[in-house]
């Protein structure tokens, strides 16, 4: 069984966002503070002993929630057709995480997005 070193980063953000053609409340303009919880799994270690430097795992998932903090989601790409929807947002993260940190011994495995501290959805790409 080959070797898999899974890292956890969490991050936060809060935005409004409105679900199209939802049939009730959340129909209407509301909010939300987000935690983000991404998971990056190494295959091998570097030469200092890591799968990755948290500090960059980190990085990168403040970037992007950065991006989304304190805005209106629908006015955003790719939300003004997507419906931001958390299971939407959440797969939108994951690519935006990958696109960034993804390389020979790392993959982006997972990112969980919390809408309250009892409700959040789980996205990813692998079994």
């Amino acid at each position: 069984m080959a070797a898999k070193y899974t890292l956890r980063v969490v991050t936060d953000f809060a935005s409004a966002h409105t679900l199209r053609e939802y049939p009730g409340a959340c129909s209407r303009m509301h909010g939300h503070n987000w935690k983000v919880e991404a998971e990056v799994v190494a295959t091998r270690l570097d030469d200092v002993g890591m799968g990755l430097d948290f500090r960059d795992i980190k990085q990168a998932a403040r970037e992007i929630a950065g991006r989304l903090d304190h805005r209106y989601l629908n006015d955003l790409e790719p939300f003004r057709e997507v419906n931001p929807t958390a299971e939407n947002i959440a797969a939108w993260f994951y690519r935006e995480m990958a696109d960034k940190l993804n390389g020979p011994r790392v993959r982006v495995h997972a990112i969980t997005l919390w809408e309250t501290e009892r409700a959040c959805v789980r996205y990813t790409e692998e079994d």
